[in-house]
């Protein structure tokens, strides 16, 4: 975690800017300003806390709910600012939309890998016919068919050469891929952590 003790404050009089981005689609929240209270209490208390001329020390959703919940803090190369890497609760910006820059990059795969948090979650009410995504959720084997069904139609739709097909394929997969991992507790971002640190340099032992 970030070291505070090797940020330069004294060229912002005090503060260091920080870019704060969603972890999960990579947009850019917000820009604001910190100075070393408002980092002690970040890591403190795992969530993002700030500081403004107007507002003074504050706590990002402490009125709102719209906390920011930390993943990473980066220092940049002159170590007068932070890339905060965050899961956010809600819109990040005061009018409402998800940035401060606007609507943001919809990241449908991470929209996917949401939804079916929030299925895996919540049981349907008594009443409630289950959906497909539910039954799936609900039934080991069927879901690991379905997954074996769509890999299968992919390597056809690729080996016929039928792009229109294969991309069509490819998205059916990925969701029954997610599918697949929810009941182990696995998500996305797990997976994404695994392709980072397989894209990560490898430092070499070979002294010779």
């Amino acid at each position: 975690m970030l070291d505070l003790d090797t940020l330069d404050f004294t060229k912002g009089n005090g503060l260091v800017t920080v870019v704060t981005q969603d972890a999960a689609t990579g947009d850019v929240l917000m820009v604001a300003h910190a100075d070393r209270e408002a980092l002690e209490r970040t890591l403190a208390t795992g969530e993002m806390h700030y500081r403004s001329r107007s507002r003074g020390l504050w706590h990002k959703g402490a009125t709102s709910g719209n906390t920011q919940r930390v993943v990473s803090l980066s220092a940049d190369c002159d170590r007068d600012a932070v890339l905060a890497r965050v899961h956010k609760a809600g819109p990040a910006c005061h009018t409402g939309e998800e940035t401060c820059f606007g609507a943001g990059r919809w990241d449908a795969l991470a929209a996917l890998d949401a939804t079916l948090t929030e299925r895996a979650s919540h049981a349907p009410a008594r009443d409630e016919k289950p959906g497909y995504t539910r039954r799936l959720l609900g039934d080991r084997n069927l879901r690991l068919k379905k997954l074996g069904e769509e890999a299968a139609e992919l390597v056809t739709a690729c080996a016929d050469a039928d792009a229109s097909r294969a991309v069509e394929e490819a998205a059916d997969l990925l969701y029954h891929l997610l599918v697949a991992i929810k009941p182990l507790g696995l998500s996305l971002e797990d997976v994404k952590a695994v392709l980072a640190r397989r894209a990560a340099p490898q430092v070499s032992n070979d002294t010779r």
